[in-house]
């Protein structure tokens, strides 16, 4: 029988688990434990399979030598190995932009794990990429290497010091202080790169189901009053408008973000649109609501004391400000590693309080996915004067 030998058409790689190993004629990846990777090593076409077993046959259990055989002929059959008789056969490893543009590809797929080893390997060939050290790092959150990713993001700022949102996201990753909000510039940016995916990623992706459960709390006090004056803070694309707009004689939309506007005038569905941020505004502005509503905004708030006072102040009496944010675990919230704030009740009950709002209802709910794991959001309705406290 010929010696076995790696198909000279696949591209190596090596990596901290073994090999990551590429067919680019049949586009097929194959991801080699250190076991496998020390099996291709040997298959370089100058031992035959009695002469690889023997050789690793010290290293295996007592009677499964035989499991060589085995994976030598699946890797023949997978086209990983050929068989080559004594002549060695020359392969090639992969280049850093070619594991660059397979680890976004194993991304865009689901294949994370593969993904994160492509990316790694790929800036230790070529630490200048900041564009890729950028992926390693989102990449590296995702499967909880949150070290590797604080490095891998401080690394791309250290080259991008004008990235707002890298910025912001490092004050988690390195347990900083944070500050009361995000900065404008901050949210300006995420959406400004957001806005063109924001509905599918959010709805298809994130599977968002935010808009619909602060409908049920808001019914849940008002039941289904309709012809009111609605203010949506932070309306974004108009998810939140869309359930807003049946109540509404009148529906008013404001967003820091004019790409986000422009998803949420193609609605049709807004009175008028207004590019500003949420808490100025209402400073700024005279008029009373029935509503006003903040859905998925206050991710980018810290203590929320004063955007609830300055609502409270355009209230009407009888009138609700409606709010959804991430639950948080500790007192009184927290940012966390994704550059999102999350909200504990407590915060929320003392917010309202202290600006002369009841706490008409308050719930717990799924809000949408996070690297393959649910977020429980936090809805409130607080009332202006003479509501029932929760």
């Amino acid at each position: 029988m010929p010696n076995p030998v790696v198909n000279p058409v696949i591209l190596l790689s090596p990596v901290e688990s073994g090999y990551v190993a590429y067919d680019p004629i049949n586009d097929r990846l194959h991801q080699l434990n250190p076991f496998a990777a020390l099996l291709a090593e040997l298959s370089d076409g100058t031992r035959s399979v009695d002469e690889i077993r023997g050789v690793v046959a010290p290293l295996m259990p007592e009677g499964t030598a035989t499991e060589v055989d085995r994976w030598i002929d699946d890797a023949v059959k997978a086209g990983f190995l050929i068989w080559a008789g004594d002549t060695q056969a020359a392969h090639r490893e992969l280049t850093a932009a070619e594991l660059y543009a397979l680890a976004k590809r194993l991304k865009d797929n689901g294949k994370v794990q593969t993904a994160y080893l492509c990316a790694k390997r790929a800036v230790e060939l070529n630490p200048q990429d900041w564009d890729c050290w950028y992926d390693l790092g989102d990449i590296a959150q995702s499967v909880g290497r949150r070290e590797e990713a604080r490095i891998a993001f401080q690394t791309y700022f250290d080259s991008h010091p004008d990235d707002a949102e890298i910025e912001h996201l490092l004050v988690a990753l390195r347990d900083d202080t944070p500050p009361p909000r995000a900065s404008d510039r901050t949210i300006q940016q995420i959406y400004k790169g957001f806005a063109a995916t924001y509905e599918v990623r959010m709805r298809d992706d994130l599977e968002y189901q935010g808009p619909e459960r602060m409908g049920e709390a808001i019914a849940s006090v008002i039941g289904n009053r309709s012809g009111l004056e609605v203010l949506d803070l932070g309306c974004g694309s108009g998810f939140s408008g869309v359930m807003l707009k049946p109540r509404a004689a009148r529906l008013i939309g404001v967003d820091l973000s004019p790409e986000m506007l422009e998803l949420a005038r193609a609605r049709n569905i807004y009175d008028a649109l207004e590019v500003g941020e949420i808490t100025q505004w209402l400073e700024g502005h005279e008029q009373l609501w029935d509503i006003i509503a903040t859905c998925d905004c206050l991710i980018y708030f810290g203590d929320l004391h004063k955007i609830v006072a300055a609502a409270a102040k355009r209230l009407k009496s009888g009138g609700i400000f409606a709010l959804s944010m991430e639950l948080a675990d500790r007192y009184p919230f927290s940012l966390t590693d994704t550059g999102r704030y999350a909200h504990h009740p407590d915060h929320v009950r003392e917010a309202a309080a202290a600006a002369g709002l009841r706490v008409a209802a308050i719930n717990e709910a799924f809000l949408r996915m996070e690297y393959g794991v649910p977020t429980t959001g936090l809805f409130a309705v607080l009332q202006k004067d003479g509501a029932v406290s929760v």
